[in-house]
């Protein structure tokens, strides 16, 4: 797990108005502004006339939902927002990473980046979950590289050491 703390107006740019974690599954979130709002990002496939593949939401898909909750003239009081790579991009992170020998798609749940603002400081969690407990934490370091190496382009002024750890 990797802790970064972000600029929260560049971020919340990032997050709100540009593509740029637009393939990553919306698994959930909570903002609060003059109400508390819950989303669970798991869909509904009876809503649907042709089932969906994946079960959860695309975070560009509710993007645009979230900012309608969060823009206006004051920031929200809080939030919460928990994003994953999605399964068609694992494979890919597995390869680009040297994993793919340790370790297969099927074996992970997710690669998770939770968003937290607490109304003045916005950080980011890095968090891996798998199906089977296994001593080697070669992918989460890994994932925390990325993730960081992610964040950074997106914010240049945060700093962050060989092992995408914020200094």
């Amino acid at each position: 797990m990797n802790i970064i703390a972000l600029s929260p107006k560049i971020c919340m740019s990032h997050l709100l108005l540009l593509e740029t974690f637009d393939s990553f599954l919306f698994i959930e979130g909570k903002i609060t502004t003059f109400n508390t709002f819950e989303i669970d990002g798991f869909l509904q496939k009876d809503f649907f006339d042709t089932p969906p593949e994946s079960s959860y939401s695309r975070w560009k898909d509710v993007r645009d939902f979230c900012f309608q909750l969060i823009r206006g003239k004051r920031t929200p009081l809080s939030f919460r927002i928990v994003l994953s790579l999605s399964p068609e991009e694992l494979a890919s992170f597995l390869s680009s990473r040297g994993l793919v020998s340790s370790y297969r798609p099927e074996e992970i749940q997710g690669l998770y980046l939770n968003f937290h603002y607490d109304g003045t400081h916005l950080t980011c969690v890095t968090g891996v979950s798998l199906h089977t407990f296994r001593m080697d934490k070669s992918l989460e370091r890994e994932w925390d590289r990325y993730a960081g190496g992610m964040l950074e382009q997106m914010a240049p002024g945060i700093s962050l050491d060989e092992n995408g750890w914020q200094k």
